[in-house]
């Protein structure tokens, strides 16, 4: 995790796998990332009907947006996890996959169900915020 940024954990609520808030120094730059999508180079959906991997590719995608912004998955301070189903395994899939790809970097989030996404086919979007170093 970035040295400045820091997750706070409560010993009051229930234990979970993500933090509940993060702290972000006023001297760092915030990025609010659009909805990361699992789509490929030419804009298609890939993986119809797979949870877990359209999830995987959204997190590759975010990688990329942040790598170009000078940041990676470790300056990621908040997430919200968009599943297209009113099944809440589909959900849990989706969320166990990001999960995986964050490792140890338990960033707060919001994961939640809902009706449609924007593309044919999508099941997944992930939002994100990131902090980074002001540039000089």
């Amino acid at each position: 995790m970035n040295q400045n940024i820091s997750f706070i954990r409560s010993n009051q609520l229930a234990e979970v796998d993500y933090a509940y808030a993060s702290r972000v120094p006023s001297d760092m730059d915030l990025l609010f990332l659009a909805g990361s999508c699992p789509l490929n180079e030419e804009g298609e959906v890939l993986y119809v009907d797979d949870y877990e991997r359209q999830a995987k590719l959204c997190v590759e995608n975010m990688k990329v947006v942040l790598k170009e912004s000078g940041a990676s998955l470790k300056d990621v301070v908040y997430t919200r996890v968009l599943v297209a189903s009113d099944n809440q395994a589909d959900l849990v899939t989706a969320w166990e996959s990001i999960r995986e790809e964050f490792g140890d970097h338990d960033v707060p989030s919001t994961l939640s169900g809902v009706t449609v996404l924007g593309y044919r086919d999508q099941l997944v979007e992930i939002e994100a915020v990131a902090a980074v170093g002001k540039k000089e």
